[in-house]
């Protein structure tokens, strides 16, 4: 995944991609809603009255825990087509129409793979539709670890992949139970995590990353499928979580930004939306605003005191359980519950 790319050196519209170690990454500035000058919401402001389903972070926190049971989701393994069956069959239970769209990408290397994105939709009738995904595959290299001798072990994924299709398989349960205004399409993309290993330089020039978002947003599985907006979620289970502004989620959504991180600061989770900006992430939201114009922001952890720009754990073995936190989960979930419901038809 997740490579920063300044916006002076990234053409967009050609599809270029940069190194993370050969980027700068954008300046910017701490602007705390506690900070002189920022207006403070009323109490008025602060409400949200609305019949919103409650977000349970336990339920969350389960579903990341079964990702992980089944081992390392790298495509064209049992414990990948073990996940996919597992992801499938409770969109399914949570009376989703399922589409499991299979395809064959090729890697950072030439090399081909077989992939499968799953996608739910409620209320596929609804012509006004959100768009929620997040990555469910896993890297098959730690090339980040400390230890060498692990740079071609896969790695658990628990905050990089599995938090974030569980926050959407929470949200899922809750529209089961109470369906939104509009319709809401949640997508698992495959192939997000395969790009190009530090320690491999046989490769060509396209990075290798979100191999899966790429393929859907060129084939949708709807015909001229659109969406009012999309947010996709990536690293959002660890318990020192930020998330900041994105540049391409301002550049191409900054209205749906702002819809978020408000609702996010009203819900009093402010210390994990912060209100600054940083440089552009190739993700898969990129693929979605590139290929299909839909608006869509990424909310990732972006760690500032990391070198490689995420949490010490990034790509490492030590992305497992023990960073996972709940009550991440739950700021997460809860703001884009909140998100969905607010809108109307």
């Amino acid at each position: 995944m997740k490579e920063f790319i300044t916006f002076v050196l990234y053409f967009f519209i050609m599809g270029y991609k940069i190194s993370l170690f050969s980027v700068i990454i954008l300046s910017f500035c701490s602007c705390s809603g506690e900070k002189a000058g920022h207006k403070q919401a009323s109490t008025e402001e602060q409400k949200i009255s609305l019949d919103i389903p409650e977000f349970n972070a336990d339920s969350a926190y389960r579903y990341t825990q079964n990702q992980v049971d089944f081992g390392p989701r790298v495509p064209g393994t049992l414990a990948h087509q073990s996940c996919g069956n597992y992801l499938s069959g409770e969109l399914k239970r949570f009376d989703a129409q399922v589409v499991e769209q299979e395809a064959k990408v090729y890697l950072y290397n030439g090399k081909a793979i077989d992939i499968k994105n799953i996608i739910g939709s409620f209320q596929p009738e609804n012509k006004s539709r959100i768009l929620l995904c997040a990555h469910w595959d896993t890297r098959p290299f730690a090339d980040h670890d400390s230890n060498t001798e692990n740079h071609r072990k896969p790695i658990d994924g628990a905050n990089d992949g599995a938090g974030s299709c569980a926050v959407l398989l929470e949200i899922a349960r809750q529209i089961q139970i109470k369906q939104p205004a509009i319709g809401i399409d949640i997508i698992f993309f495959d192939a997000e995590d395969w790009g190009a290993p530090s320690f491999d330089e046989n490769h060509q020039k396209e990075s290798g990353y979100c191999l899966g978002s790429e393929y859907w947003s060129k084939n949708p599985h709807v015909k001229n499928y659109t969406a009012r907006f999309g947010i996709l979620l990536d690293m959002v289970g660890a318990p020192d979580a930020t998330f900041h502004k994105e540049y391409f989620s301002m550049k191409y959504a900054s209205n749906i930004v702002q819809k978020v991180w408000e609702t996010a600061h009203v819900l009093g989770h402010s210390q994990y939306f912060i209100n600054a900006e940083i440089g552009g992430i190739e993700d898969d939201h990129v693929q979605i605003i590139k290929n299909r114009n839909i608006p869509c922001i990424d909310i990732i952890h972006y760690d500032p005191k990391n070198e490689n720009g995420f949490g010490s754990y990034w790509h490492t073995m030590e992305d497992n359980m023990k960073n996972i936190s709940k009550t991440t989960l739950q700021a997460v979930g809860e703001t884009v519950l909140s998100v969905i419901y607010r809108e109307k038809n």
